[in-house]
């Protein structure tokens, strides 16, 4: 638990609230989970990402403590998402990716530290030579009829020892809740490596399940959705990881005008 009078976190979230999904819902409830549990408050705002695509968004970024890129994907504005990323990325904002998020993530790094333009994910048609996101290969055995292709609990994620995430833990082979028909395409996997962004989860097969930074305070993307399996009696120990963050950073935020 934090020192009493930490005081609010504010967290804003990179996505398009959509109440039939049961990831917003659970996005908002895990972050309630995890302040009850630490002793802080925090307030959650949804920023569509239209409004991320317009010119003064870097200042409405800057208001929050941390920013968490939502599943939700394709999402109304895919440029406001990416610039949502890339704000969180270069500004050292507490960030954390989930689901689409992290596929966007990846998108965010291929494009704009590595260099490929054109960088997307299959899901956008787009027709570009550097499809980075693709479709998942391997469907879950316990997937729903006509549901996504990798849903539900899925075991055996291997986390590797000495990463952030596996320290959350406390464990190195993991269970989570995935919901999703889209994952990173191995042939672009070293994006991630050359941007920083190794990866510190895989599946069964070697897929590549979370990637996170060593040089920044907190930024971990993962495919799977650990908002699925946060309750109140047992809030997600990265939901609470990412929240120790967001307080800590918000002590010393400087309150200098981003990005000029």
């Amino acid at each position: 638990m934090l020192p009493m009078g930490a005081g609010l976190i504010r967290i804003g979230i990179l996505g398009d609230f959509n109440a039939e999904f049961r990831s917003h819902h659970a996005t908002n409830d895990s972050m309630r989970h995890a302040a009850a549990e630490l002793g802080v408050k925090v307030e959650s705002q949804w920023l569509p990402t239209p409004s991320l695509a317009n010119p003064t968004a870097t200042e409405i970024l800057a208001t929050f403590d941390a920013l968490w890129a939502s599943p939700g994907s394709p999402y109304q504005s895919m440029d406001g998402m990416l610039r949502g990323i890339q704000f969180a990325r270069e500004q050292d904002w507490p960030f954390l990716g989930t689901c689409g998020g992290f596929q966007y993530t990846l998108i965010e790094v291929a494009r704009n530290v590595i260099g490929l333009a054109d960088a997307d994910s299959a899901e956008n048609n787009s027709g570009s030579k550097h499809i980075v996101i693709y479709p998942v290969v391997c469907e879950a055995p316990n997937r729903t009829a006509n549901g996504p292709k990798l849903s539900g609990r899925v075991g055996e994620i291997r986390l590797r020892p000495g990463s952030f995430l596996q320290s959350f833990y406390g464990e190195e082979v993991v269970e989570e809740e995935f919901f999703c028909n889209f994952e990173i395409n191995p042939d672009y996997e070293y994006c991630t490596m050359e941007a920083g962004l190794p990866t510190v989860a895989r599946g069964a097969n070697g897929e590549v399940r979370a990637i996170e930074s060593a040089t920044h305070r907190f930024f971990v993307a993962t495919l799977f959705q650990p908002q699925l399996s946060s309750t109140a009696k047992k809030p997600h120990p990265l939901i609470l990881g990412f929240l120790k963050a967001a307080a800590e950073f918000a002590k010393e935020k400087p309150e200098a005008n981003i990005l000029g």
